[in-house]
């Protein structure tokens, strides 16, 4: 069991940003936890073997539902990555902790672990990374909030981009890391590593810790090896580079959906094709796309989405 929910708090030598990483926003998606595990160990090795490294600013690697997580469930009551709204998070500023349970819980705690981050370490600015697996395998990609600077990251990834996310869910950490939640500008970013149980998962989310560190200006791209950037070019080669959602199929209360099996992300898919059962009844799609996330998981709220590539 994993008592604390900050993992690491590594300061650098010299000023600049403050990157946030979060593993377990989901307690089913293990990958990202083990990535800020293992990052932490090369970051305090880095120095011994490589005497002219720098980081410059702060990372802090935390666990988003510390509950779900030591129970290895995807939430507890409901879903903490669909929960960060603007009321939720009003009501548990002003709610006692003893006072709360579940995911209102773990949203006012990690509303505090930030605001002292930020009053302690007063960074220039402040990225989050949200590192996330899909129940189902086929691709790896980034999710932003559609403005220049959380773009301009993902892109420097090397995963596929979906834009239009902030549309078709609410209450993600792309909508609670703001200046309106914090008083200071953030630059949030999802990154999808692959699938919940893929062992590169971890592989492919250490890689994108470590490259936006670099994108951020925190470590020099002369300390960072080519292979992260070969490990996530070479499983992004043949997928779309830049996406956006055109659709999405949410799960009503009592509704029974069973996703149909065998579907990947970034799949191809034909207008009506049908892909899923909803109370038993055929799900058609409502036009050509290719699918993301389809849901192969006993909790959660998304049957899939589906999106369409853009042009380079």
């Amino acid at each position: 069991m994993v008592k604390d929910r900050i993992l690491t708090k590594y300061i650098g030598e010299g000023k600049g940003p403050l990157l946030i990483v979060l593993g377990g926003m989901h307690g089913n998606e293990p990958a990202g936890v083990h990535a800020i595990e293992l990052v932490t160990k090369m970051l305090e090795v880095e120095p011994i073997t490589n005497p002219d490294f720098i980081y410059s600013g702060s990372f802090i690697g935390m666990i988003g539902n510390l509950q779900a997580y030591n129970k290895k469930k995807r939430f507890i009551n409901v879903d903490l990555n669909r929960s960060m709204t603007k009321e939720n998070v009003d009501y548990v500023k002003a709610t006692p902790e003893d006072l709360l349970q579940d995911e209102l819980l773990e949203l006012k705690q990690i509303l505090e672990e930030v605001e002292n981050a930020i009053e302690e370490l007063k960074p220039t600015k402040v990225i989050v990374l949200d590192l996330h697996t899909t129940s189902s395998f086929g691709g790896i990609f980034t999710l932003t909030n559609d403005r220049p600077e959380s773009l301009a990251i993902a892109k420097e990834l090397h995963a596929p981009v979906v834009l239009g996310m902030l549309n078709g869910v609410q209450g993600t950490t792309l909508h609670l890391f703001n200046k309106e939640n914090f008083g200071i500008e953030m630059i949030p970013v999802t990154f999808e590593s692959g699938q919940h149980n893929e062992q590169l998962s971890i592989n492919r989310a250490i890689a994108a810790v470590i490259n936006c560190m670099r994108t951020i200006g925190s470590v020099s791209a002369k300390h960072v090896e080519n292979q992260h950037d070969y490990l996530l070019i070479e499983y992004s080669k043949d997928l779309p580079h830049v996406s956006r959602l055109i659709s999405k199929h949410t799960i009503q209360k009592g509704e029974k959906f069973v996703m149909n099996p065998g579907y990947k992300n970034f799949q191809e898919v034909k207008k009506e094709e049908s892909i899923a059962t909803t109370d038993g009844v055929p799900l058609l799609t409502p036009e050509n796309g290719r699918i993301l996330m389809p849901l192969y998981q006993k909790q959660g709220e998304d049957g899939y989405f589906l999106i369409k590539s853009l042009k380079k």
